[in-house]
């Protein structure tokens, strides 16, 4: 066996620790990558003092932009969570669609509020939603609440500011602007697919009841009115609106192109749409200036295992790409009829199946498919980052904290959810896949 071949079976020895690790050892997801990037770097004969700055490197490049993506969209989803905001525009689109269309309202409601707001919180705010149309048409509970896990999962996996979408797309070099854009436009079709299409499909074939009304608990927020469901929406939208507008400008040469391209940029426009969700639902609902910030520096405390799980995918990647085998392994793959869009499906599925997480699966796989792909002629980043991103949200099952969350909110059995959360989560990934190779085939370069 030659010296560069060495190295890629010492790649995949070190894919094969990283889920020990992380799945036997039970070693955090950060710590394992730190670990198997020294153990990957010393077996491909690295100098240690070049390993470490690799490893360093690698993690803040990794950061350097994303943390800020993360940190903004945290804020602004808090917010809205705090102001009762999701709920209200959900309630409003229910009005407006009426009682014929409900599922079309709670689908739209949840992924605009699934847009800056984590998988697990939307559920929550949602949930009393699915339960009460649930009760008052007699339905299975699926029927509505397939919809909402669907849409809410869905843009967690695909659209920054999410983590894993973000990271990704740092990851492998892509523009996160376009992210945004082709990972919400993706995520349309994949949540019809699986919430509307297989959810009501399912729900006339397995039956759950909505569970006996509880008494609900008073918050602090309960004696206020809900905020106005036109400025929630604008909120919610803003960000993709002003990339959207940059990145048209840009490709325009628009007179205004400068300012424009200042607040398109993620930075900017994210940062606008949380400083008017501030202003918006936490100052002008009555906070002071210290519980505006306290309420800040809440959102901002989830985020922390999050980053340095990012950092550590990206020195992952950097070792692997310093190591020599990320060229080597280029190469190969250049040069073999495999598609890197499959590729890096197959990767992020690989890791999701294994280890449960949608968010570390994604990460991880960015870190491992990047050095591969890099340079290989007619394919953009863009395109592998939402075939990456499609592959890490399939097959959620009992490994999966999102699996059971959804199990006990809905008072499944194990084999009832496997039959309707998981196999909805199988067709949106492969939706997601055949819809990027289609694109490729049509678009690529």
């Amino acid at each position: 066996m030659t010296g560069p071949d060495l190295l890629v079976l010492y790649t995949l020895a070190s894919i094969g620790l990283l889920l020990v690790l992380i799945l036997y050892v039970r070693m955090h997801a950060f710590l394992a990558m730190l670990v198997t990037s020294i153990g990957l770097g010393l077996a491909c004969g690295m100098e240690p003092a070049k390993l470490l700055k690799s490893i360093q490197s690698g993690f803040g490049e990794a950061l350097g932009f994303i943390a800020v993506v993360v940190a903004l969209g945290s804020i602004m989803g808090r917010y809205i969570e705090y102001s009762g905001g999701g709920r209200a525009l959900a309630e409003a689109l229910l009005a407006k669609f009426g009682k014929d269309r409900a599922v079309w309202a709670v689908l739209t409601a949840s992924f605009l509020v699934g847009l800056p707001i984590f998988f697990e919180v939307g559920f929550i705010i949602l949930l009393p939603l699915a339960l009460s149309l649930g009760r008052e048409s007699k339905r299975s509970l699926l029927y509505f609440g397939l919809p909402i896990a669907c849409a809410l999962t869905v843009t967690h996996a695909m659209v920054p500011p999410h983590p894993a979408p973000a990271a990704a797309a740092q990851l492998l070099g892509a523009d996160l602007g376009l992210i945004i854009l082709y990972g919400a436009m993706l995520s349309v079709p994949m949540t019809i697919a699986g919430g509307v299409i297989y959810g009501l499909w399912i729900a006339k074939r397995l039956y759950i009841p909505a569970p006996a009304d509880k008494p609900e608990t008073s918050g602090e927020q309960d004696a206020l009115p809900p905020p106005n469901v036109w400025l929630v929406a604008v909120l919610l939208t803003l960000p993709v609106l002003l990339i959207f507008a940059s990145t048209i400008a840009s490709r325009a040469g628009a007179g205004a192109k400068g300012f424009l391209t200042l607040i398109g940029h993620p930075f900017c426009a994210l940062a606008i749409a949380a400083f008017a969700s501030m202003y918006f639902l936490g100052t002008r609902r009555g906070l002071d200036r210290e519980a505006v910030t306290r309420m800040a520096t809440q959102a901002l405390a989830p985020t922390a295992s999050l980053l340095v799980i990012m950092g550590g995918g990206g020195a992952f990647k950097q070792v692997i790409v310093d190591s020599g085998v990320g060229a080597y392994a280029g190469k190969m793959l250049a040069a073999s009829n495999i598609s890197p869009l499959v590729l890096a499906w197959v990767v992020a599925a690989g890791m999701r199946v294994a280890q449960g997480s949608a968010t570390v699966a994604i990460i991880t796989a960015a870190g491992i498919v990047a050095p591969l792909v890099k340079g290989i002629p007619g394919y953009s980043s863009e395109m592998i980052v939402l075939a990456l991103c499609a592959g890490g949200t399939i097959l959620s099952h009992v490994n999966d904290a999102g699996f059971w969350l959804v199990n006990q909110s809905f008072g499944m059995t194990v084999p009832q959810t496997l039959r309707s959360w998981t196999v909805m989560k199988v067709v949106t990934s492969m939706v997601g896949l055949a819809i990027v190779l289609a694109a490729q085939a049509l678009f690529g370069k």
